[in-house]
């Protein structure tokens, strides 16, 4: 039986991590194309016909809708107002809908106008309503409380998508996480024990890459990829050490871990070796009461200014989480968060309001103590948290914060202090080649277009590039990065304070 499948993957909301500025600039559409519904699609039966459309990247037209006999969705907390307006538009035509993802693993009973929710590890869950399905008795839910061997997840099927429209290519090697964070989700999702792929398959999935795409930066699109070190150190960061070596790829590689990385100094020479550059670490906050209670212990007892510095030093990019809204948090905190981002030199610092997932511990506390807000959206200025005593100073605080941090002044400030610690890696130690320069020149001119001429705070543009031929001249690639990542966030300043003023 040959079916006509139309893969959705919905619109990511305007937020920090959406950065349209940014993207008009390199000459991106979005960031990172999706990987779920590209793995799953390589699931599906070969003898039906499969589209693949990213809203982040195109229009979803009427015409899409009719062509399908089944619209697979899969998604994410922060994409349900998309999967709410894509269910509404299929609904009235008549195109069955199966539904997958974080965002329905927790709350599908929360939405109506779908017909199959195919819940938790799709490699163990998707098999069997594809059973079902081919002797036409499909159940509407399928869900299962163990977790997956993913070594037995397909290769994605890239050839759905345009990957030249993404600035980043995207692998996962592991799911799951050790670490208790009771605001997290991921443990419930995805467990506490670390399961891995095999480097094999990870280097199939990167040669992909290598020959389809000009990709700057790959991610790995693990919840920690150092949760399992040992694993990582005796099996996949040397595959990588050794075919970097064999291929000199033009991709250096992106990843989220936590800081307690900053133990292991072999750890960190061996994936700077492997490639990686780029590091998301959730430092949330600097109170230590508040890290306690919300059991996020790795981040306690340690200087992790100190920490973000030794990992600037030796080569490694640090993104960094932060959190305010602790039961514990004073005025004072916010006060303190501030100049920890200022001190740390993490340009790109989110600053999020506590938020308690679905399923999450954090969430069942507040529930037990009638402290849910509902109807909230996962925007980084909200909470579905009623806060104690202090809970009226919050919003005005946390718009100083968001004020001060995305500030084009704040962020030149961070960059100086970065561009002084960084260590630049020669390209023949690292065989990070990177683009040639005639694929950066338009870049380059739209940096300067938009930034050192129409922007408002062009001021900033040109007098980081002064001080940076002045005393970092090695680094003027990464000012003009900077600056535009600068640009980005005082956008993003402005539109918050704008849309609290209203």
């Amino acid at each position: 039986m040959s079916l006509n499948i139309l893969m959705v993957y919905p619109e990511m909301p305007n937020s920090f991590w959406s950065m349209q500025h940014t993207l008009k600039i390199i000459g991106k559409s979005t960031w990172y194309p999706p990987l779920g519904l590209a793995t799953v699609a390589a699931m599906l039966p070969g003898a039906w016909s499969k589209r693949l459309l990213d809203l982040n990247v195109e229009s979803l037209n009427d015409s899409d809708i009719e062509w399908a006999d089944i619209v697979f969705l899969s998604a994410m907390n922060v994409q349900e107002q998309s999967v709410l307006d894509i269910v509404k538009r299929c609904n009235p035509l008549g195109v069955k809908i199966v539904a997958g993802g974080s965002l329905f693993t927790i709350e599908h009973e929360r939405f109506s106008g779908i017909d199959h929710f195919v819940l938790n590890e799709a490699e163990i869950t998707l098999p069997r309503f594809l059973e079902d399905f081919k002797n036409g008795e499909p159940q509407r839910i399928y869900t299962d409380d163990g977790y997956s061997d993913i070594n037995t997840a397909p290769m994605p099927v890239w050839d759905l998508v345009d990957l030249k429209k993404y600035q980043y290519g995207i692998v996962q090697y592991s799911r799951g996480c050790p670490f208790h964070c009771d605001f997290c989700d991921v443990p419930l999702l995805y467990g506490n024990r670390p399961r891995t792929k095999t480097p094999k398959q990870i280097i199939s999935e990167l040669d992909v890459f290598i020959s389809h795409s000009t990709v700057p930066t790959i991610l790995f699109a693990d919840d920690n990829l150092i949760g399992n070190k040992k694993i990582l150190k005796d099996e996949l960061l040397p595959a990588l050490i050794k075919w970097r070596k064999e291929k000199v790829p033009i991709f250096s590689f992106s990843t989220q871990v936590s800081i307690n990385i900053v133990d292991d100094p072999e750890l960190m020479e061996l994936m700077l070796e492997a490639g990686f550059r780029h590091l998301f670490i959730g430092l949330e906050t600097t109170e230590e009461e508040a890290l306690t209670s919300a059991g996020k212990l790795q981040n306690t007892r340690r200087d992790m200014l100190d920490g973000i510095s030794r990992l600037h030093q030796i080569g490694f990019i640090v993104v960094g989480g932060f959190i305010v809204g602790f039961d514990t948090d004073t005025p004072e905190t916010f006060k303190r968060q501030t100049d920890f981002i200022q001190e740390s030199g993490i340009l790109m610092s989110t600053v999020n309001m506590l938020k308690a997932p679905p399923g999450t511990p954090l969430y069942e506390r507040m529930k037990h103590e009638n402290r849910l807000v509902l109807g909230f959206s996962f925007a980084e200025s909200q909470t579905n948290i009623l806060p104690l005593k202090t809970g009226k100073m919050m919003p005005e605080q946390f718009r100083k914060m968001i004020q001060q941090v995305y500030s084009p002044e704040s962020g030149v400030a961070r960059t100086k202090k970065f561009l002084t610690e960084f260590k630049h890696l020669p390209d023949v130690v690292t065989d990070v080649p990177g683009l040639n320069l005639l694929e950066y020149l338009p870049v380059l001119f739209r940096a300067i277009y938009y930034i050192g001429v129409k922007y408002s705070g062009r001021n900033h543009f040109w007098r980081l590039i002064i001080w940076t031929i002045k005393n970092r001249l090695r680094l003027l690639d990464w000012a003009f990065v900077n600056m535009i990542l600068v640009y980005q966030l005082h956008h993003l300043q402005q539109d918050y304070l704008d849309s609290t003023d209203n």
